[in-house]
């Protein structure tokens, strides 16, 4: 049997007491941060849990010993290690780790063999470059690049990189001395693990303002519901009255049953039969106040129906040749009432 040293018994003793003591445990990958800028974060993350960094063999035996020791589902986290694995633990909701992590994140020089995670866009306008060799090396990787008053200028916007490439020595050297920083230095988050689940990155990266769209969505669709069915509830109960108060008016108004509430529709609806009935008769049996009603509702319903001036004029034609036949038909009636 193969003599195990002591130290790395005690290392996955520790690692296996971390993950029982935190409820949230993430892996992290710190294989590509140097040394100053990871001691830089360890401080940053001190306040929010601690980090770990050991060997991914004695993590994973960690992770199985928790297993063993009662922590359910912590298994599954074994899967995701890789690269330079590290143990973060903390009591940080996996969402909010995530951005937080993803926050922290810096911009770092171009590196030849390095693979960039977004597009790399070298943008138009002049640069500090003077006069050189650069120019040919930038044209032959497809830079429209020129001298401009002595300085090298980048004509156009262009994309060198397109996420999940990888950035060639070439590249890195023009990226370079452009100032051009492509890639993050960070630290990256392989999982998490909270309360019996594992959250993969892609899980976590949630757009904040459209996912609260779709739950504002949500709630007014849950409200419409609960209104619809009259199910009331300390958000719906207003909106509930409002509605059996507006319906309670319209069954009292249609049958005419007078109150404080329904008398003010019930005479204006008087009011609009009435005036209708002016309409179809004589004009002699009005009076001036009817009239100048009927006259307002008339120019009302004129503006609410703007026609082409050349059809104005022809329905004007057409209603004065419609006023004389009504005037004509009128005497007609009045000498055949009369004798």
């Amino acid at each position: 049997m193969a003599h195990v040293a002591e130290w790395k018994k005690k290392e996955v003793e520790e690692l296996a007491t971390l993950i029982k003591e935190y409820p949230v445990i993430a892996l992290i990958n710190v294989a590509d941060v140097p040394a100053y800028p990871l001691s830089k974060m360890r401080d940053t993350i001190r306040e929010q849990g601690v980090l770990r960094v050991s060997r991914n063999t004695l993590i994973e035996l960690a992770i199985k010993k928790a297993a063993q020791e009662g922590v359910e589902g912590i298994e599954e986290l074994a899967k995701y290690i890789q690269g330079g694995a590290a143990i973060l633990a903390t009591s940080m909701n996996p969402f909010k780790l995530y951005k937080f992590l993803q926050e922290s994140k810096k911009p770092a020089p171009a590196k030849p063999g390095a693979v960039v995670n977004k597009d790399v866009i070298i943008p138009a306008g002049p640069t500090s470059l003077a006069p050189g060799p650069v120019v040919g090396e930038m044209q032959a990787m497809g830079i429209p690049a020129r001298i401009d008053k002595g300085k090298v200028s980048i004509q156009k916007d262009t994309v060198v990189l397109k996420a999940g490439e990888t950035i060639t020595p070439q590249l890195a050297n023009i990226l370079n001395k452009l100032g051009i920083e492509p890639l993050e230095v960070g630290l990256e988050l392989l999982a998490a693990y909270e309360e019996g689940l594992v959250y993969k990155p892609d899980v976590l990266a949630v757009d904040e303002e459209q996912y609260i769209q779709m739950l504002q969505q949500a709630y007014m669709h849950a409200f419409n519901l609960a209104v619809n069915v009259a199910y009331p509830t300390k958000q719906t109960i207003e909106a509930l009255i409002q509605k059996a108060f507006m319906g309670a008016k319209n069954v009292a108004v249609e049958a005419n049953y007078l109150t404080k509430d329904t008398a003010g529709d019930i005479l204006g609806r008087a009011f609009r039969v009435a005036l209708l009935i002016a309409q179809e008769l004589p004009e002699d049996l009005l009076d001036e106040k009817t009239k100048e009603l009927l006259n307002q509702q008339a120019q009302i319903a004129v503006a609410a129906q703007p026609q082409p001036q050349e059809e104005k004029v022809e329905e004007a034609e057409e209603e004065e040749e419609e006023e004389e036949a009504s005037e004509e038909e009128a005497l007609a009636g009045l000498g055949a009432l009369f004798g």
